[in-house]
């Protein structure tokens, strides 16, 4: 494991995303590297439970991407001529392995501090259970420009209008917040995170495994129901055309020019992008 690491401490399984100099941004190794990890997880007998969380000042910052925004790489496609299949076939792998978390037999729970945010937010929203510190952050900003929330776990967590109040804005909230709207199980204060978290797998960890296995099947078959999986694939779709929109090349060629971390600035600003980047479509 590369990117984050992996043991069992009595009922339950640690995974801990590991690059804390990069708040833990997603790289190519890294969606494989947490499904290796719940799978590993649920081939041991002993483990009940399974807790995500990340290593030094935040949990998961999203994407890596600075890597993918201001030079050329191969791992997503950002130049013309766009192929959209080989697009989407690359996205919906790290889509699903995301999803192990959500279809991992033994309940997950994810222990947020400081931020999730973007594909962190994915990550997050695809464990059974969220906790956050209070002072905490999740959203998904490239709902602005540049990206769609390939999980789309915020429709199925919040309903239809708060998601849409989430991603028609793009906007943070702090985890008091996402507890109020129903997004995640519970949040406490930064020093108490720890000890809730703690006191919850350890809660889950006495239950026996067969019935955690039925209850969380029965729930997730529910979400099945209601057409997660054609959802998915529309969003993870619709991100790689938000990376190719007029919008999104010139958010690309921004960053290119001024450093991703200006671009996202501007993107997040609120002002008319077509205004603040020169954009002009014809009208109709």
């Amino acid at each position: 494991m590369k990117t984050l690491t992996y043991r069992r401490d009595g009922r339950i399984a640690r995974i801990t995303l590991n690059r804390p100099k990069r708040l833990n941004a997603i790289t190519a190794a890294m969606p494989g590297e947490i499904r290796a990890a719940v799978e590993a997880a649920n081939a041991d007998p002993k483990v009940h439970v399974v807790v995500l969380a990340g290593a030094g000042p935040a949990f998961c910052a999203g994407y890596d991407l600075v890597e993918y925004a201001e030079r050329k790489t191969p791992l997503i496609q950002t130049e013309m001529p766009w192929d959209p299949m080989q697009d989407y076939a690359v996205m919906k792998r790290f889509t699903e392995d995301f999803m192990a978390l959500f279809r991992s037999l033994k309940p997950t729970i994810a222990k947020v501090h400081g931020y999730a945010v973007a594909g962190g937010s994915d990550i997050a929203l695809c464990c059974d259970l969220v906790v956050m510190a209070e002072e905490a952050r999740i959203g998904y900003p490239p709902a602005r420009v540049w990206g769609c929330p390939t999980t789309a776990m915020w429709v199925y967590r919040l309903g239809a209008e708060r998601a849409k109040r989430m991603l028609l804005t793009g906007d943070l909230i702090e985890g008091r917040e996402a507890k109020a709207i129903g997004l995640v199980s519970d949040a406490v204060p930064a020093r108490a995170l720890d000890a809730r978290v703690e006191a919850l797998a350890a809660r889950l960890a006495g239950v026996p495994q067969n019935q955690l296995m039925m209850q969380k099947l029965m729930i997730n078959q529910a979400l099945h129901n209601m057409g997660l999986e054609t959802t998915q694939m529309f969003a993870t779709v619709f991100d790689g055309i938000a990376r190719h929109s007029p919008e999104g090349m010139a958010f690309k060629r921004r960053a290119e020019k001024v450093g991703f971390k200006q671009a996202v600035r501007e993107r997040d600003s609120g002002a008319p992008l077509d205004e603040l980047w020169g954009l002009r479509r014809k009208r109709r």
